[in-house]
């Protein structure tokens, strides 16, 4: 089992939710600001008189946990949904999941999924 996180723009999770849905068993999503190599956004402060530039960007964090046989369709499915070209992006991260319990049906590792 391999856990995919997938740190995106906040504008796209709805598109990357629409094209993982059915694909994985679930997933959450946190969001949070975030500080990488994308654009900060410009903010007017004031009556109109300054900008500054945002400390943070608005960022998601899509999480789900995967048998290992769809871990490249999931993966390349958030790709192609949160690409836009511009720096900024985001990243994907897939690490070993090692046990997992399905709390309420009390079913073991993939099985859990």
């Amino acid at each position: 089992m391999k856990k995919i996180e997938a740190t995106i723009q906040s504008n796209k999770v709805s598109i990357v939710s629409d094209a993982i849905t059915g694909v994985v068993g679930g997933f959450s999503v946190i969001e949070g600001k975030g500080r990488g190599s994308g654009k900060r956004q410009n903010i007017g402060s004031g009556r109109g008189t300054n900008t500054m530039i945002a400390e943070y960007n608005k960022i998601s964090i899509i999480s789900t946990i995967v048998d290992d046989s769809i871990v490249e369709k999931v993966s390349k499915a958030i790709e192609d949904a949160a690409f836009t070209g511009e720096e900024g992006d985001g990243i994907i991260t897939v690490s070993n999941i090692e046990s997992a319990v399905n709390i309420g049906t009390k079913k073991n590792n993939s099985e859990a999924l």
